[in-house]
């Protein structure tokens, strides 16, 4: 070999490296933050999360530009299609009971570095998100004042015209998430106790605005006259799926807060289910009676709500909606600041970001340091830059969460599960058994003869229809067919995408692309599905798998491939940045590190395709045992 060229092995190890994966402790309750919030608080937090502006503002512009009055269909189907990523975060919230939401899922299924790159995008996707929330908080505020407060700023800052920046400075939107910050620093009960006070008055307003917004109906704005139910057809109602599913995106704050949950295991799912039900059904209510009041032709689209109360009378009836959209982006604020400390202690604890941010506040008992700096980062993005350039990274930086979370699930579904304790495994030897990747996990080689029904093999029922796939290894036709089904779901998502419009292929050939990739992304779930997967009686599971995290796989890169180019450019430049920071701090302080053997003999049960499983055994036996010696203190 050349000098100064790696050599095989240690690209290999480098390699492995970067796909370990964290420890899957699925029973411990240990924690130093304080399980204080209750199956309500979760609730609460999840509802504040998803009811914010886009009920006062999403719903007029989807109505108004996209679907009419069928804008309420398109909120149903967004919120099914927001359930399918709900339920892989509700799975595995409640079966690993630990703060850091999808990048804790990615760890601990997929490997070191996917789960970096993901926090990473959840980070700036909170850091925007909160920042862009409070500029809107701001601007509602200032609209009820005529915008005596933007004048006023203006005629003492002046307009700037300096791109990336916003044309003046809001101090206002900085103040507020100055002031948020300095509460959620007190403790998750003062957070809990602000979200349940906004989140009551809230829902108090959403619940008027659908009452009287049902007395002053008129079913006539539905007819043939005013345009028909769906005046802009099928496709109008899945342009509006398309916009309303960001309308569900906060649900994950419930999954970030899992490890301060006083019950987990069922207060996490609960709480989701719930919380998702009570968004949609505000979200479907309210859009009904907006079309209902008036003419959704004739809508506005900024303040959609409180201008149709004043069309039909009630001019005091926008005073209240006023309050209850402030008080909605109060709790979305709050969701934001709540749960970004919290992926961020999630990393720091980790070793894979810096360590002062998983310092937890002795009294208090939550990562204070990461809520005042990011806090402090966040109101300077409210301060000073134009976020309407930047807002498209919250959708694809959430896309390619849920993408992870779900093939996470399907990765756990057929994971060997692991050993109960003994003193064999408490004490960790050089042959002791340790999955470093995610080849590792899946393909779940053991070293005693594994029975008919273990997870990843072949069902015994199908043996005698899917015979070709009885020569596999364990593990080997599941991780072959997962690949291979993300492989197939972004070749048939480009097609629905792209077939009739930017290809321009002719009729035969949309439909035969349009044929072979469905027809190998429906043989990879054939094949997934033929598989024996773990059942767990004491945490929730989804049903459907593997079709149910199929599905969400296919819509989230569908819902990707919608984005702009230029989100796209932005988005690989964030992803470099990490990769500098993960490479020149992340990967060398790692937790993982410390787990790491120091001898190149230790034990690691890998697959030989063509070897035997003695053979496998003896190629990673340490020098100097015997095959079949056991360690002292191990043996029965």
């Amino acid at each position: 070999m050349a000098p100064g060229l790696p050599s095989t092995a240690r690209l290999a190890r480098f390699c492995q490296k970067l796909n370990r994966l964290k420890p899957l402790e699925e029973s411990s309750m240990d924690t130093s933050l304080r399980r204080c919030l209750s199956t309500l608080d979760l609730t609460l937090l999840g509802v504040g999360g998803m009811v914010g502006s886009g009920l006062y503002v999403l719903t007029g512009t989807v109505a108004k530009d996209m679907a009419g009055p069928a804008v309420l269909l398109s909120f149903l189907v967004a919120a099914v299609a927001s359930l399918l990523a709900a339920l892989c975060y509700a799975e595995f919230g409640a079966r690993v009971p630990r703060t850091g939401s999808a990048y804790l899922f990615t760890y601990v299924s997929m490997g070191e570095i996917w789960a970096f790159l993901i926090g990473w995008n959840v980070l700036l996707e909170y850091l925007i998100g909160g920042a862009a929330v409070a500029r809107a908080w701001s601007g509602y505020l200032d609209a009820i004042f005529n915008h005596s407060i933007r004048n006023f700023t203006e005629s003492h800052m002046g307009v700037w015209q300096v791109p990336f920046l916003a044309r003046y400075p809001d101090f206002l939107a900085a103040g507020i998430l100055l002031v948020a910050s300095a509460f959620v620093s007190c403790g998750a009960r003062v957070s809990s106790w602000l979200n349940h006070t906004f989140s009551a008055i809230s829902m108090i307003v959403i619940l008027f605005i659908i009452v009287l917004g049902f007395i002053l109906a008129r079913p006539h704005n539905w007819s043939p006259e005013e345009g028909g139910f769906a005046p802009f057809g099928f496709s109008g109602i899945l342009a509006g799926t398309a916009t309303c599913f960001y309308a569900f995106v906060g649900f994950d704050v419930i999954a970030a807060s899992s490890e301060e949950a006083k019950n987990p295991r069922w207060a996490v799912p609960m709480a989701i289910a719930i919380s998702l039900g009570l968004a949609a059904g505000a979200y479907i209510l309210v859009s009904t009676v907006l079309t209902l009041m008036v003419p959704w032709h004739s809508l506005d689209p900024d303040s959609a709500l409180a201008d149709a109360f004043y069309r039909r009378g009630y001019s005091w009836a926008g005073f209240i909606v006023a309050v209850g959209s402030i008080c909605a982006m109060n709790t979305v604020l709050l969701s934001n600041l709540f749960s970004l400390p919290r992926i961020v202690y999630a990393m720091a604890a980790d070793g894979l970001f810096f360590q002062v941010f998983a310092r937890v506040h002795p009294r208090t008992q939550v990562p204070v340091v990461g809520i005042l700096v990011f806090g402090v980062l966040m109101s300077l993005l409210a301060l000073l830059m134009d976020l309407e350039a930047l807002v498209q990274f919250l959708s694809i930086g959430t896309l390619l969460a849920y993408t992870f979370v779900a093939t996470s699930i399907i990765v756990l579904r057929f994971q060997k599960a692991s050993p109960p304790s003994s003193p064999c495994l408490a004490s960790p030897g050089p042959t002791t058994k340790k999955y470093d990747s995610f080849s590792d996990h899946i393909q779940l080689v053991g070293a005693e003869q594994t029975s008919m029904s273990e997870t990843g093999q072949l069902r015994p029922a199908l043996k005698p229809f899917l015979g070709f796939l009885n020569g596999c290894s364990p593990g080997t036709a599941v991780a072959w067919a997962l690949g291979i089904l993300v492989a197939s779901a972004i070749s048939l998502a480009c097609v629905l995408v792209f077939g009739n419009s930017d290809l321009r292929l002719p009729r035969w050939g949309y439909v035969l692309l349009l044929a072979v990739s469905g027809s190998v992304f429906l043989f990879s779930l054939l094949v997934l599905g033929a598989h024996q997967q773990q059942k767990k009686q004491d945490t929730f599971q989804i049903p459907l798998v593997p079709l149910t995290p199929a599905l969400s796989i296919l819509l989230n890169i569908c819902l990707m491939l919608k984005l702009s180019y230029l989100t796209w450019l932005r988005f690989i430049f964030w992803l470099l940045v990490g990769l500098i920071v993960y490479f020149g701090y992340g990967i060398w302080h790692s937790k993982e590190n410390q787990r790491e053997p120091l001898e190149l003999t230790t034990a690691h049960y890998v697959v030989f395709p063509s070897g035997s499983l003695e053979e496998t055994v003896r190629a990673v036996q340490p020098a100097g045992q015997a095959p079949g010696q056991e360690e002292a203190g191990c043996t029965e």
